[in-house]
């Protein structure tokens, strides 16, 4: 099903699609490939809209928090808003404090994308990105595939390729709330789970140190599970530097997180073949308009971003994101509920 999602300043026509299988479904729009909601059902069946989002196109033109966004070509912070690649440096907008988050400003959720196909429960979204867009190299064709599968699952593969050597990063932005987007007080009562064994400490501007740092004896061990909000404000540094939990995990096996909510009883396990998967609490959301007429708070969802570490493009010890000319760039990200 495809619906009006708004007109652009530029006189385009945003659109909102549905698909469905199962117990699941999703609405993505072609604005930002951007996934604005999804209906899971709880525990006696009850279908709630699980993500925070916006009411039309203009919700998410105007909006700060990047909610349901495709994220790239490369996803959260590069230091110094540089980096060097076939020895060349290459200079990239600086965003935010003298870095670059999310590639931006000229960000891809910003962008009309053109849908190649669509089924009863697939989209695929296509991009062309041209050299030197956002100051990265190369013609680039980018492909966002949302698929639903019988058993639960939300599958988000990402396909690229290049005519030239270049960074793909990508990632989706989402925000869960398993207790519905609309129960705004409900997320840091929800119980996270996180394997991961070492996470990556980071500086007052969020630049990862360059140390794997371990869990053990730390707030930031989810290994055995634990409320999010139990120790988000703990006296613990990384902590205090970043406002709360917003942190890369080292992905040491999957999936590489369970969340889920003691009240409607949905769960969400995600699986990802990427390295790293950032961990954000909402600590920065302040009173979004969301959907619905809803409200967004500091916390009222959480990030769960799988992609390669952030800055690992300045840290050649770590997974790179680099793909040659020619090769293609393939990743996939599946949310399964349960």
């Amino acid at each position: 099903m495809k619906k009006s999602f708004g007109r652009l300043p530029s006189g385009e026509q945003a659109s909102l699609y549905t698909i469905s299988c199962g117990r699941i479904t999703a609405e993505i729009s072609d604005y930002g490939a951007t996934l604005v909601r999804l209906w899971v059902p709880d525990k006696e069946g009850r279908v709630e809209d699980v993500v925070l989002g916006y009411q039309d196109a203009e919700g998410y033109r105007n909006g700060t928090c990047f909610f349901g966004a495709t994220v790239g070509r490369s996803a959260n912070r590069i230091a110094g808003a540089s980096f060097e690649l076939n020895g060349r440096t290459y200079r990239i907008p600086a965003n935010e404090n003298g870095n670059n988050l999310h590639s931006g400003p000229d960000y891809y959720h910003l962008r009309l994308w053109d849908v190649e196909f669509l089924n009863e429960n697939v989209i695929v979204l296509r991009l062309t990105s041209p050299d030197g867009d956002q100051g990265f190299p190369g013609n680039a064709v980018i492909r966002i595939t949302y698929e639903l599968d019988p058993m639960g699952g939300l599958h988000i593969i990402y396909d690229g390729e290049c005519d030239q050597d270049t960074v793909f990063n990508l990632t989706n932005h989402s925000y869960f709330n398993l207790a519905g987007h609309t129960k705004v007080d409900a997320a840091m009562d929800q119980h996270l789970t996180i394997p991961g064994e070492y996470f990556t400490p980071a500086d007052a501007q969020s630049i990862p140190t360059g140390e794997l740092r371990s869990v053990e004896g730390t707030p930031m061990d989810f290994r055995r599970g634990k409320p999010i909000g139990q120790d988000i404000n703990a006296d613990y540094e990384p902590l205090h530097l970043q406002g709360g939990y917003d942190h890369n995990w080292e992905v040491w096996s999957n999936p590489c997180a369970i969340l889920s909510d003691p009240v409607s009883g949905r769960t969400m396990s995600v699986f990802t073949d990427r390295p790293g998967m950032q961990f954000y609490a909402g600590n920065f959301i302040v009173d979004e308009a969301g959907k619905d007429g809803i409200h967004y708070g500091k916390r009222s969802g959480i990030c769960l971003e799988t992609q390669f570490f952030p800055n690992s493009i300045n840290n050649p010890e770590w997974a790179q994101p680099i793909v040659r000319k020619g090769e293609p760039y393939h990743s996939e990200t599946v949310y399964w509920f349960g």
